[in-house]
């Protein structure tokens, strides 16, 4: 095990804390979480490259490790009803459909490109900053609702992305593969 996918499994690790953080109402802790979290992805990415580190575990885990973050992050600030519900199922609903369409192309042999898309970074970015400031502002007393700008810009981006993952999913499934199938 590389230090990269160590720093992934630990980010891993670090989601049971961030949801336990959220659920106690100690959202000083919760962004300290998310800070490492964020610290974390940001060194093993930098380590797999520059030490040619990069492994097929850690092209798995890494965005799995990013989707499952923000999916416990936007679960949890629905359950304390600090955002609302739409636009967690919005969030939620794009990552399960990628996750489980990257599944159905692994079981069934299709080929697949899962290279993220400037969208696709885009929309995590913006996912994470508003998760980020909506527990800062939430442990400041303030209200969420001053994050409407972001969120419109992020519900945008978060759609052409999902749209964009799923027309190239149903492009590469209907063109024959390398071995002509």
């Amino acid at each position: 095990m590389n230090i990269p996918n160590s720093l992934t499994i630990l980010r891993i690790l670090l989601i049971p804390v961030l949801i336990g953080c959220m659920t106690y109402g100690e959202y000083g802790l919760a962004l300290a979480v998310l800070l490492c979290a964020g610290l974390t992805d940001a060194v093993d990415g930098l380590i797999a490259r520059r030490l040619n580190q990069q492994t097929k575990l850690g092209m798995f885990l890494d965005p799995l490790a990013d989707k499952l973050l923000l999916t416990s992050g936007f679960l949890s600030l629905a359950s304390l009803h600090l955002v609302p519900s739409w636009l967690v199922i919005l969030v939620v609903s794009r990552d399960v459909i990628l996750l489980l369409g990257t599944a159905v192309a692994h079981l069934t042999a299709s080929r697949l490109d899962v290279t993220p898309t400037i969208w696709g970074k885009g929309t995590t970015a913006l996912q994470l900053a508003y998760l980020f400031l909506a527990v800062l502002l939430t442990w400041l007393g303030k209200s969420v609702s001053i994050l409407t700008p972001l969120v419109v810009v992020m519900v945008g981006f978060t759609l052409i992305s999902g749209f964009q993952y799923l027309q190239r999913g149903y492009r590469n499934s209907i063109l024959p593969g390398p071995s002509g199938k």
